[in-house]
Order: structure tokens, then sequence, then C-alpha cells
């Protein structure tokens, strides 16, 4: 299957990086490459770019799409939050520009067999990285009902989640729960009939929740950040694309203690602490998609970009 994704805000990320044409710039979620050939296309001959990527499909699918740029690209499998050594294997020490683009692909999705859809049918599975071991078939089965109780709270933002946890953890104990098909029909048992009709698909929450714990993803996030900021070269700026609260309130967070990192109480006359600002936040409120977007590409709906700048 063709890796197809619509990269969700892309002129207003490939502007948010104020692209010098000899600068050094990553793309932390290089995807299917769509962010990455806009950017690629604004950089000169002395101009680099590293795409990084966990996913083989995703790394396979850009390589196709971003061969025109010959040697000024650079293609890594690995996950963000290693971009510092990895960089260092390329003896890139700085950067100009930073871009993640966070959740699951559209190809993720799409692809039956990866188990990321509540849609289809499919082995329960959602890694990301498939040399990974464990998969969301080990949660779902594994987990105690508390554990899956908080997953499914904390990440799905699902006011059922106990009931979901409590129904998952009936169900187990009578036959393993391997497809994405028997958790679906679970967790439909375990939300009333009329929530159901009006808040969307009921599996959705859950779903995401167990994708992210799976895949770490906030902690990856939250543990990435000033590592990525310390990256770049003064101007240089960080573009995060996300699409869930959870992840947002991590970035404005990390954004907004790296512009301001004193700890001195209000009333000290001046700063004793010696935290020194690392830059400054560009977007004061997020960037949104506009109308035609969100028109043409239903996934961009819950879509912010937020942008730091370093001094």
């Amino acid at each position: 299957m063709e890796f197809r994704h619509k990269s969700v805000l892309l002129k207003e990320t490939v502007e948010g990086l104020n692209i010098k044409p000899d600068g050094i710039y990553v793309d932390g979620t290089l995807g299917g490459g769509g962010h990455a050939y806009e950017v690629c296309g604004c950089l000169g001959n002395k101009g680099i770019f590293v795409g990084i990527d966990q996913d083989a499909a995703a790394i396979e699918a850009a390589g196709r799409r971003l061969k025109d740029f010959g040697e000024k690209v650079t293609i890594v499998r690995s996950n963000y939050c290693n971009m510092k050594s990895e960089l260092q294997k390329l003896g890139i020490n700085k950067v100009d520009g930073i871009v993640l683009d966070l959740g699951v692909s559209s190809y993720q999705l799409d692809t039956a067999e990866r188990g990321f859809s509540y849609r289809e049918d499919a082995p329960l599975d959602m890694r990301m990285d498939t040399r990974q071991k464990m998969t969301a078939r080990d949660i779902v089965n594994g987990y105690e009902e508390r554990e899956l109780f908080r997953v499914i709270r904390d990440y799905g933002e699902d006011k059922f989640a106990k009931n979901i946890a409590k129904h998952i953890v009936m169900e187990r104990e009578k036959v393993s729960i391997e497809t994405t098909g028997q958790l679906v029909e679970i967790i439909k048992r375990a939300i009333p009939m009329k929530y159901q009709k009006k808040s969307g698909h009921p599996a959705k929450r859950t779903f995401q929740a167990i994708r992210i714990e799976l895949n770490r993803e906030l902690d990856v996030l939250r543990n990435s950040l000033d590592d990525m900021i310390e990256l770049l070269n003064p101007g240089g700026r960080l573009c995060i694309i996300t699409f869930h609260s959870l992840e947002d309130r991590i970035v404005k967070s990390a954004f907004r203690k790296n512009e301001n990192p004193c700890t001195c109480p209000p009333d000290f006359p001046v700063c004793v602490c010696g935290n020194v600002s690392k830059g400054r936040v560009v977007t004061k409120k997020p960037i949104l998609p506009g109308d035609e977007e969100l028109e043409n590409n239903s996934r961009s709906a819950s879509a912010k970009l937020r942008i730091f700048e370093r001094v």
C-alpha cells in the first residue's frame, strides 16, 4: 500500500521555520515526507536536511519522495527522542530548525494489519516501530484493571474509562482478546447506547489511549523538548504540531519554561536563580487550520501548531 498522508498545517509550518537556504533542518517525524519535501525545496546547495522516523514504511516512502534532492537529504530510522545522538553520528551539533508532526499517520490508520484502526478487524498491534516486541495485545490482555483504567482515563480522556477497563478484564477471563474487532465490541458494550449515538465512534478514545501508552508518545515528547531547544542555533526554530490536548499542554508548558525559566519569587527585585531564557515563544496562541484545510482534511480538526525561537 502506498504511504498516503496529507501534511497538516503545511504552509504555516514551513513559514514558521523561517528557512535559511544554507541551514540545517530536521524533521523528527518524517512520515511520508510532506513537510520535508517543502523544506528541502527551500534549501540551497549547501543546505542540509535530516529526516527521522521509526516506521520502516515511512522511511521507504519518504526516501522515494525526496530522492531528487540528492545528497542534501539524510534519512535515519530512529525515534526522535534519539535526535541529539543521531545528529552527532552525522557530525552535526547544532541545527537551524526542527519539525515534529505528532500522532498517527493516515497511512498507519489505513493499513488494517497495523492494528491502529477501530474501523477494520485486524490483530491488535499499534506499534509505530515494528522492531518493538510489545504490542497493543499485551496491554489489553496483560495490564491490571486499574492500569487499564488509568491509561483510558488519562490518555483517552474517556468518561467511561472505568467501565471499559472492567469489561475488558471480564471478557479476557473468558477468552484472550486478539483483534481490534473483539476490542471494539467490548467497548461498545461498556458505553451506554444513547451516548454512542451522539459522540462519534465509541472506540476512538480507547484506541488512542492504548496507542499512546504502547508507543510512550507523551513520555518521549516530554523528555525530548529541552534537548531539541538546546540543539537550535540562535534564531533557529522548533515547530510542533499536536493533535491531542495532553500533547499540546506538554509543548506549551516546555516552551513557556524555556522562555522564562526564572524560579525566583515574584517579589524579588532582581533574579538570583541564574536561570537564563533560551528564547521566545513565537506563537502566544497556537496556529490552527483554516476553513479550507478543515474542509479538505478531516484529520486537521484537532491540529495545533506552536513555534519556539532560540536566542
